[in-house]
């Protein structure tokens, strides 16, 4: 998870001797920080979004006034995936804003934030697995971060993530993304960084092009739960040569079949939510064939489990294509009971109405 690696997880065992796959927190700023990332990608020509570093309510009103309307305001520090508001109106982005540096919206992580252009398009999440000069390449992904269908409401962890991502096909969309990653580790390496473990680009596809949204130092859920089951080979393998600095990536093989993960939460989430709800339906002895599911906030108690998280579940099942994928994954999902278990039907929307496009 973000946290250990930002404090410095890594580097306190590799001071040990242990070959660690995951960034020491020299790389884990990425992550760690937000004005560090977007500083990073100006530094090294990473094409991103505009944005104005904002400290103070007076920062926060002359970066508004220069922004526009439709802005998206990013907590600095870590926020559980949460830290990212998108507001239709100045009126809106102020009293967001305000409330981000007062520390009443996201505690001491949103005391610096960045006021960022909105820009246009569909994300991919790119990830990437790196042993400090090699990288290799994962199947992409489409995250879906809004909580109710129609990509609406608040932001959230992720409610689900489907793979691969159309319009332009896995090989094209791979080969815009690798100079991208190449130029970051490159950049990495002349800040003397030795960055080895999982580098997760999030990328706007806009008309002018791919453009950096975020850096993760991690394999994210959801979509980790929609790219893994993808993954052929030897991944151990594949993840321990990069973690001693001598990347095997013929370990690993991308399988052609597609894959749709949904997320079953809790009813509130991200906002407040209950916990404790008996869960039924979770176990089936088909699953790790075409279906997995994937326990996110759950624990037992008594020997029987519960829900004991926002998102608690997470279904993932492949196909031949995304409509088969889909289809086998809500009805792996109809049959998993809690109480307040919400859901969002409409993961892979935009591919499934238009066909495979995104």
């Amino acid at each position: 998870p973000e946290a250990p690696l930002v404090a410095g997880l890594a580097d306190a065992l590799r001071a040990r001797g242990l070959a660690v796959f995951g960034p020491g927190a020299d790389g884990a700023r990425l992550e760690g920080s937000k004005l560090f990332a977007k500083a990073f990608c100006e530094r090294h020509g990473l094409p991103t979004a505009r944005a104005w570093a904002v400290a103070t309510p007076a920062e926060l009103s002359a970066a508004l006034a220069e922004a526009g309307e439709r802005v998206v305001l990013k907590a600095d520090g870590l926020a559980a995936g949460k830290g990212v508001l998108l507001l239709d109106s100045r009126a809106e982005a102020e009293a967001a804003g305000r409330a981000m540096l007062s520390g009443a919206l996201f505690g001491a992580a949103g005391q610096a934030l960045l006021v960022e252009e909105r820009l246009e398009g569909y994300e991919v999440s790119l990830l990437a697995v790196c042993d400090g000069e090699r990288f290799c390449l994962l199947p992409p992904s489409q995250d879906h971060k809004r909580a109710q269908e129609g990509d609406r409401g608040p932001n959230t962890g992720g409610m689900g993530a489907y793979s691969p991502v159309a319009p332009i096909g896995e090989a094209a969309l791979l080969a815009l993304g690798a100079p991208l990653v190449a130029r970051s580790l490159a950049g990495l390496r002349a800040e003397g960084v030795d960055y080895r473990g999982l580098l997760y680009l999030g990328l706007m596809m806009t008309a002018a092009g791919p453009r950096v949204l975020e850096f993760n130092c991690r394999f994210g859920d959801p979509e980790a739960q929609a790219v893994l089951p993808r993954v052929a080979g030897d991944f151990g393998r594949l993840l321990a040569s990069a973690a001693a600095g001598r990347l095997e990536a013929d370990a690993m093989a991308i399988r052609p079949e597609a894959s749709l993960c949904v997320v079953l939460a809790a009813a509130g989430y991200p906002g407040h939510y209950s916990q404790g709800h008996p869960i039924s339906g979770h176990a089936a002895p088909g699953d790790g064939e075409t279906c997995f599911v994937f326990h996110a906030g759950t624990r037992l108690v008594e020997g029987r489990l519960v829900s004991a998280g926002g998102r608690v579940l997470a279904v993932t099942a492949l196909g031949q294509d995304l409509p088969q994928a889909a289809a086998r994954c809500y009805q792996r999902s109809d049959a998993i009971r809690f109480t307040g278990r919400t859901r969002r039907r409409d993961i892979g929307w935009r591919a499934l109405s238009k066909g495979g496009g995104a």
